[in-house]
């Protein structure tokens, strides 16, 4: 089967991300600007595309301070590098429900390689507008000194204010393009 375009539903999709903070909590926060390529072979999900484009100055954590700082020159350097981005290399299927999309993920003007473990919701023929819709769940975890984004702060206790891995889930829902 050849590939088909599909388009973000971003009403019932995210970009999340959670990070330990002061040893006792998580830190949750979105993005909320974001645009990407979903293109799918139903027959064969490892020949597929996805690739995202992140405006990271749309960072919510519903703290406005700490959004700012995160904007700043400690963390995401929004002037400088206002993009996120990820594009997939190559798809592999590593159970009969979960697939490795590996790809190259540049935050602040530095490249990785990234696996998202991506757990395929289904496909709907037909949902109640007419479409065909599917719905996909891909995590990762990352460390965010190897992007530059090493602030930090030593605790008197011990330890440091924020953990280095940042845990990421996109949920996405998506209708093929008629």
């Amino acid at each position: 089967m050849a590939l088909v375009k599909w388009n973000f539903d971003n009403a019932h999709s995210s970009i999340d991300f959670t990070v330990r903070h002061l040893l006792v909590s998580k830190v949750r926060g979105r993005f909320t600007k974001w645009s990407g390529n979903l293109e799918l072979d139903e027959s064969d999900l490892t020949h597929s595309k996805f690739d995202v484009d992140i405006d990271v100055g749309s960072v919510d954590t519903h703290e406005p301070k700490r959004d700012e700082h995160l904007r700043s020159a400690d963390f995401f350097e929004v002037e400088k590098h206002p993009r996120m981005t990820f594009k997939s290399k190559r798809i592999e299927k590593t159970t009969d429900d979960h697939l490795a999309v590996t790809g190259d993920l540049t935050l602040r003007g530095t490249t990785h390689e990234v696996v998202l473990n991506v757990e395929p919701q289904g496909i709907m023929p037909k949902d109640p507008w007419g479409f065909r819709r599917a719905g996909f769940v891909a995590t990762a975890r990352i460390n965010r000194k190897e992007f530059g984004v090493s602030f930090n702060q030593v605790l008197d206790q011990g330890g440091l204010a924020l953990s280095e891995e940042v845990a990421v889930t996109i949920e996405i829902e998506a209708t093929a393009a008629t």
